[in-house]
């Protein structure tokens, strides 16, 4: 959830949409339990452990599609504020009326339920098995993934909890949408603070009033519009200051200024500097309706024998007098806003929550030396364990479990290849062979590879299978597109040619360069060969186009079209009794005569018909 109100809402006109290549070659903090969440939520009664089954592919993908180096964090031990607002949320989407129940102590912590917690010790054993590193976070599993975005350890967050920001998030990804051509939604603190003008105080702020994940009510009666307009009055370093001293002045004298401030805006003629001059009650505009009767005011503009002319409906004057007047009474009416906001903040008990302040301002948030930093690393995946764990889990074949995992292998592959160039082998099995072809797809190119059968290995390469079951689950990915779950269908596939068979990979351009720069060369070199081929016949075929028409006819080619049809109709033949009734001297056809039709009178022909 985050800070309540519709904070993503007011944040996305300031969002971006990146590119594939966003991620590549970086490292990016990944909140598990929103994968988890929403894993559960998007599939859970289509598949078989939708917690395990996605957390598998979208590691995959991530690691070998986007080229990044995630980090997983998981959640700690919650705070007791937590807690508190994790139940009263649950009652009250329930519906439970609790204002009659005893208040629920303070300082004790409540733990997720246990098959959440199931649900994330097996996902943190597949990513330890997959290699990658997975931290614990004190708390919050997104102030971890803040922490690390603000120290540099990595360079964004994957979450969708808007706190990250209020944990000094500098980057933060809130939708992967992989099957597009900008798959990254990402929302920059640098672009919030040019656009809104707000940076990490203001948005604690906003929190504190609107309400956030440890106190779900906020300050009665404001909203995020009233917050936003409250804020942005005071700098970083006021704004929570601010909220202090607004809470210490609940007394009779300071509520009782609310009275009288509005008072004053009825008065304000008599209470603003300078009073208002008088004005035409005809033209609007300063003077006297008497005299510009007579003559024309400075400001209608007309000759002065004619007078003013009569104001328009919503006339507003905009004399320097008026100007002022309106400019004062804004002005009292901004002031009688805020002590209302005021008022309303002063009324709330315990405001603000210091506890939630020294949360957010927090930066240790993980169980490591702070001048020492994380120890973060990636190894290569264990693959007869996890073979061994989907088994279990998910009763998937074990070539099943080869396949799917061949993209995140020839990543790893080629990443050792470029950093040390030593011939060895893809899986201890497979070795490069050649470029077949470039491939787009989403607007992203890539290689694809072909990888032979290694000659140290006997067996022969067949097309993996699929169980029944994961096929049912793929078709019901394929088909509904509303999630984005990192999971695609584009998998290694075999290849035959002359005998032998392939393995086929799609594989990025300059990963591949940097690991085979010879083999990438003699590509393009071939490529741009075949396309000079191409060129040289399509020269020729238009040079034979030259020749000589008689050639051209003899080999039976069409010139043009009106050799084929003719371009004109031929006229019909007329027949002999026709022709002998259109050579006749009155030229019209014989024993025929042509009928007289006298144009008679309206009143002429009602006499014949009726008399």
């Amino acid at each position: 959830m985050g800070v309540g109100g519709k904070f993503w809402d007011m944040l996305k006109p300031y969002s971006k949409h990146e590119g594939p290549d966003f991620l590549r070659n970086k490292r990016v903090a990944v909140d598990l339990s929103f994968w988890i969440v929403q894993h559960e939520t998007a599939i859970k009664t289509h598949t078989r452990n939708p917690h395990i089954r996605l957390t598998f592919f979208r590691t995959i993908n991530l690691f070998a599609k986007f080229g990044a180096f995630p980090v997983f964090v998981v959640d700690g031990i919650p705070s007791p504020l937590k807690s508190q607002a994790r139940i009263a949320r649950f009652f009250r989407y329930s519906g439970i009326d609790v204002s009659s129940w005893p208040v629920a102590e303070e300082g004790v912590y409540v733990e997720r339920n246990g098959a959440f917690s199931k649900c994330v010790r097996e996902c943190v054993e597949l990513l330890e098995l997959l290699g990658m590193p997975v931290l614990k976070a004190k708390g919050e599993a997104e102030a971890l993934c803040a922490q690390l975005n603000s120290l540099g350890h990595v360079d964004a967050c994957i979450t969708s909890d808007s706190d990250a920001f209020l944990f000094d998030a500098k980057s933060v990804i809130k939708c992967l949408r992989p099957n597009s051509k900008e798959p990254f939604e990402c929302y920059h603190i640098s672009d919030i603070e040019t656009g809104l003008g707000l940076k990490r105080k203001h948005l604690i702020a906003i929190s504190l009033l609107v309400g956030n994940d440890h106190d779900l009510n906020g300050v009665q009666g404001i909203g995020l519009d009233s917050a936003l307009r409250f804020v942005q009055k005071y700098s970083e370093d006021e704004i929570l200051n601010r909220l202090r001293e607004v809470s210490n002045a609940n007394n009779p004298l300071f509520l009782g200024s609310i009275n009288s401030a509005a008072d004053s805006i009825f008065n304000s003629d008599e209470s603003s500097p300078k009073t208002k001059s008088s004005h035409c009650s005809f033209c609007g505009h300063p003077g006297n309706k008497r005299v510009h009767f007579k003559f024309s005011c400075d400001y209608c503009g007309i000759s002065n024998t004619e007078g003013c002319v009569k104001k328009p409906e919503g006339f507003k004057c905009n004399c320097s007098s008026c100007d002022q007047d309106r400019k004062y009474k804004e002005q009292r009416r901004n002031e009688i806003w805020q002590i209302k906001v005021c008022a309303k903040i002063a009324i709330e008990p315990n405001f603000p929550n210091e506890e939630i302040m020294e949360m957010y301002l927090c930066q240790n948030h993980g169980n490591f030396n702070a001048n020492e930093g994380p120890c973060i690393s990636w190894g290569s995946p264990d693959t007869e364990m996890l073979v061994d764990f989907l088994a279990f889990h998910q009763f998937w074949q074990p070539s099943y479990v080869r396949q799917r995992m061949l993209p995140m292998l020839s990543t790893i592959y080629l990443r050792e290849m470029a950093a040390s160039p030593v011939k060895t082998f893809l899986h201890q099995q497979y070795e490069f062979d050649s470029i077949q072809r470039v491939k787009v797809r989403y607007g992203i190119k890539s290689y694809v590879v072909k990888w032979k059968k290694a000659a140290i290995m006997d067996s022969v390469l067949y097309e993996i299978p699929c169980e029944k079951s994961n096929v049912r689950q793929e078709e019901f990915m394929e088909v509904d597109e509303s999630f984005d779950l990192l999971d695609e269908a584009n998998v290694p596939q075999i290849h035959g040619e002359n005998g032998h068979w392939f393995l086929l990979t799609d594989e990025n351009m300059e990963l591949l360069r940097s690991a085979f720069p010879e083999e990438v060369d003699r590509f393009l070199q071939e490529k741009e060969l075949k396309e000079l081929k191409r060129r040289k016949s399509s020269v020729l075929g238009s040079e034979g186009s030259n020749e000589n028409p008689e050639s051209l006819k003899s080999k039976g080619v069409q010139l043009i079209i009106t050799e084929f049809y003719r371009s004109t109709k031929l006229q019909p033949l007329a027949k002999p009794a026709e022709n002998l009734a259109t050579n006749s001297g009155d030229g019209s056809p014989k024993g025929k005569r042509k009928a007289a039709s006298p144009r008679l009178s309206k009143s002429v022909r009602r006499r014949l018909l009726f008399n």
